[in-house]
């Protein structure tokens, strides 16, 4: 049995570990709880981003469109959304998983130091990492947007696909890859939206006669690409929100298990202490019963 010495700097070690774990949860929770509300405050404006196009998609042909084209699929770009910092249970993990599941010529663009990690010890290609801070300024976001639409329209790449973690509720976070470029048409890039709820919100087809000016085709050529960038937006939004989800459910389990550990050493502290007094008044009942 290990020493009353040993026990007690375990207990020490695991109520500090404790302390650890529960600050960081404590803290996962209140970043948890503005990156939900950051993605609540930003849908009103989306949706109604989402409307606008709407009301054009009857009245312009969006055939010709680069964003709305199809084209043949010889590279893929996605852009892969992780964390900066691990201790967030499987989550990225799961994105690795799914990004390993891709077996056709990618080129990928990173947001988060494990991706990029990941990236270079797998040896796939790596077109540009970017960094977001915790606040998610769309600034940022906007970087890494306008450069994969850059390479698409190049031609470097056929396709613009995120994998992020999709932000279902607390407890759950989905690996998902949703593509961004090519949609077939203005109807299917508007029901493939993020959304906060689990079901997708419809946008709204706006039958009214209106005049537009300049023309729809000029506000079409406007407003999509500006659209692109908020959708991606969210999806970083989600992507933030499953992180500080995932952190606060990770921590939470962390501290739990130190818990039932330190309860479980402190039985055994009780234990050896007992067993050590026990063991003193046997030598000293025997020293006095030798003396007699």
């Amino acid at each position: 049995m290990a020493s009353t010495r040993d026990i007690r700097r375990r207990i020490k070690s695991v109520k500090n570990t404790r302390q650890i774990t529960r600050a960081m949860e404590l803290v996962a929770a209140s970043k948890m709880k503005k990156a939900q509300q950051t993605a609540l405050a930003n849908r009103p404006y989306t949706q109604l981003m989402a409307d606008m196009l709407a009301a054009l998609s009857a009245r312009v042909d969006d055939s010709t469109h680069p964003f709305l084209s199809a084209r043949e699929v010889k590279t893929r770009g996605v852009l892969l959304l992780t964390t900066n910092m691990g201790l967030c249970g499987a989550l990225n993990a799961n994105l690795f998983k799914l990004t390993a599941e891709i077996k056709t010529p990618v080129k990928y663009a990173v947001v988060g130091r494990k991706g990029a990690q990941f990236l270079a010890r797998s040896g796939r290609s790596l077109m540009a990492e970017f960094s977001i801070n915790d606040r998610v300024p769309f600034s940022e976001v906007k970087q890494a947007t306008e450069f994969m639409v850059r390479k698409y329209l190049e031609g470097e790449i056929d396709t613009v696909e995120v994998i992020y973690p999709r932000f279902k509720n607390t407890l759950v976070q989905e690996a998902t890859c949703r593509p961004v470029l090519p949609l077939a048409n203005l109807r299917e890039f508007l029901d493939h939206r993020e959304s906060t709820d689990s079901v997708a919100a419809q946008s709204r087809q706006d039958n009214r006669e209106m005049l537009i000016e300049p023309d729809p085709r000029a506000i079409l050529e406007a407003l999509l690409p500006f659209y692109v960038n908020r959708h991606v937006y969210q999806l970083v939004l989600s992507a933030r929100a499953s992180e500080y989800s995932a952190r606060m459910v990770a921590m939470k389990t962390a501290k739990d298990n130190a818990s039932t550990l330190l309860d479980d050493l402190m039985l055994k502290y009780n234990k050896a202490r007992q067993a050590a007094i026990t063991n003193e008044i046997i030598e000293i009942a025997a020293a006095q019963f030798a003396s007699a």
